[in-house]
């Protein structure tokens, strides 16, 4: 596992999703967005996965992982290399729930605020839709890219 800097471990946390790829089947790329429920500096990363589709059945076959994440207007990014496994809803900690709940709550409250002040986005708030989580995905980072240009570090 690689331990990770302090201003990767806030950049993650400061992202209200990442891009999550895992290996199909055939080989093949799958990439869906997922929210980052925790992050630290040990080099583990806590991913809650709602619908127990392609990427549970990704990892499952095959636990190689990245994730990735990039602040357009600060041109900066990161992609994290790993091995993931998959955590059971009834074997998760209720602190992980709780943070889950926390980061729904949040989201709901940034589209809310963004409505108010008349910014276009989705009428709906289809944060309170989601299902509860089914599993988590926990990734040890075994690799860190920095996705920023070298010109500008």
């Amino acid at each position: 596992m690689k331990r990770l800097p302090e201003d990767v471990v806030q950049f993650f946390h400061s992202q209200s999703f990442v891009i999550v790829s895992t290996i199909d089947r055939d080989g093949g790329a799958h990439s869906a967005c997922k929210g980052i429920v925790d992050i630290n500096v040990s080099g583990t990363v806590y991913l809650l996965d709602l619908y127990r589709g392609n990427t549970y059945a990704n990892i499952t076959r095959n636990p190689r992982i990245t994730i990735t994440a990039v602040d357009e207007h600060k041109f900066r990014g990161y992609c994290l290399k790993g091995k993931a496994v998959t955590i059971h809803k009834g074997s998760l900690q209720p602190h992980i729930i709780k943070a889950w709940e926390d980061r729904i709550t949040s989201r709901l409250t940034q589209r809310l605020l963004k409505n108010l002040r008349e910014e276009k986005g989705h009428a709906r708030h289809p944060e309170v839709l989601l299902p509860s989580p089914k599993y988590m995905i926990a990734m040890e980072v075994r690799e860190i890219i920095d996705l920023t240009p070298h010109h500008l570090k």
